[in-house]
């Protein structure tokens, strides 16, 4: 089951500097990580940037954010956009374990500091010192490059190279429509206070297929809503199931979205942020039976 988040490029346009521009990121990185989402993916809106603060900025600050903190000096260095990098909250990512005998022990990135000869590298990943790898065969690495790594003991130090995806979340920067278009995207749903009003009922329905599927969910930002980045009337939002599919999901009649959903209902104050409404949205979003 794949799990990505949707971003707009927007997402900062409020704040009043880069200090508290490079907090409200953090919030969203940590919701994101808090419910295991395996992509965090930020999508244009050029029509609600402001200032600095543009799509580059935002992925930029994800990036950083998502990298584990052994490897942030190596990978990132001295950056404009990380002026304020210190006010992230760590995300704290728990350690993803292998349950298969011939491969057990825990997943970490880890970047490539020195190609040497025979097939091996040096890798830092964390460890008190770099280590010093062979190359699985047809497997080509650079310096510089990250890498995955499985270590299975620590005392000795008993470690390999993988070919696999970097543990933890990835960060890209691609058009909602591809975004929603993915062979994984699962079931593709727009947070919006215009959508239809998330219930018990709904959700009993909804949690099967996600389960099942995956989910991609899509969220606006402050001041402009999903109606307002898509260009559609708030009224052309459906606001009801009125559908009877066994999975729960009805697509509606805009291009992409399987359902919008409003998971504040009746909500108290007149605006939700953005960073509170991926923890309103994601947390009974990944509930199970």
């Amino acid at each position: 089951m794949t799990v990505s988040v949707l971003v707009p490029s927007s997402l900062t346009r409020e704040a009043e500097d880069k200090r508290e521009a490079t907090r409200k990121l953090g919030y969203v990185a940590r919701a994101a990580t808090v419910f295991r989402a395996d992509r965090l993916i930020v999508f244009p809106d050029r029509d609600g940037e402001r200032g600095e603060f543009d799509g580059g900025f935002v992925s930029t600050v994800f990036r950083y954010a998502a990298t584990p903190p052994y490897l942030r000096n190596e990978v990132w260095g001295m950056r404009d956009e990380l002026e304020y990098a210190g006010v992230l909250p760590p995300l704290r990512a728990v350690s993803r374990t292998g349950s298969e005998s011939d491969g057990s022990g825990s997943l970490r990135q880890g970047i490539v500091t020195e190609v040497g000869p025979e097939g091996r590298v040096r890798v830092n990943c964390g460890l008190q010192h770099p280590i010093s790898l062979n190359v699985p065969p047809k497997m080509e690495v650079d310096e510089g490059e990250r890498v995955t790594v499985r270590i299975s003991s620590r005392r000795p130090v008993r470690a390999k190279l993988v070919g696999r995806p970097l543990p933890g979340l990835s960060v890209e920067r691609t058009d909602l429509s591809a975004a929603l278009g993915r062979e994984d995207a699962g079931v593709c749903i727009a947070a919006s206070r215009y959508g239809e009003r998330l219930t018990v009922g709904r959700l009993e329905t909804l949690a099967g297929t996600i389960e099942r599927d995956g989910m991609t969910v899509a969220f606006g930002a402050p001041e402009r809503g999903l109606p307002d980045i898509l260009g559609i009337e708030a009224s052309a939002v459906p606001s009801s199931d009125e559908g009877d599919a066994d999975d729960g999901v009805e697509p509606t009649a805009d291009p992409g979205f399987d359902l919008w959903l409003n998971t504040v209902p009746d909500q108290g104050s007149g605006v939700v942020r953005t960073e509170e409404a991926l923890f309103a949205t994601l947390a009974p979003l990944s509930l199970r039976e």
